[in-house]
């Protein structure tokens, strides 16, 4: 019986020990701690939630895309991206991008549902026309066609 009431206290003393010691351990790096949850926090505040909407290969000259990025500061908001490709040693890379409309000019569920690409055209010609009509929301419809031009890999406003 002595020895069942001895281990029980050092069992107890043991658990109260390492309580403490966590207790004193996160107080302790109280500081240290907050400094490093921000980095943390910081990172996931970059990962910005984007989502392809559109894409176009034309011949072997030039991939286009269409990419909405949702708003860090409103989560109804986005921006849409248009990024332009050329094909070097085998491979696509970034040629130009832009932004269509405004930064966190459209708002995020109609642009990433169904029916967000209103008019995505382009030609295989130097220059290439480009054209782009987004779904606003939709009781509103589809924004303003806006149209571009793709020369030399960039990007022109028509």
């Amino acid at each position: 019986m002595n020895s069942t009431r001895s281990r029980t206290r050092r069992g107890a003393a043991a658990a109260l020990t390492l309580c403490l010691a966590a207790g004193l351990g996160a107080a302790g790096t109280g500081a240290a701690g907050a400094d490093s949850g921000a980095p943390q926090a910081r990172k996931s505040a970059q990962r910005t939630e984007r989502q392809q909407i559109a894409r176009s290969v034309l011949g072997d000259d030039y991939k286009i895309t269409l990419t909405a990025l949702r708003s860090a500061e409103d989560p109804y908001a986005a921006s849409v991206r248009l990024r332009v490709f050329q094909k070097s040693d085998g491979s696509w890379k970034e040629s130009d991008r832009v932004t269509v409309g405004e930064v966190d000019g459209w708002f995020w569920y109609p642009l990433t549902g169904r029916g967000a690409v209103c008019q995505f055209s382009a030609a295989s010609t130097e220059p290439a026309p480009l054209t782009v009509s987004l779904l606003v929301t939709p009781s509103i419809g589809c924004s303003d066609p806006v149209n571009y031009l793709v020369k030399d890999g960039r990007v022109y406003a028509d």
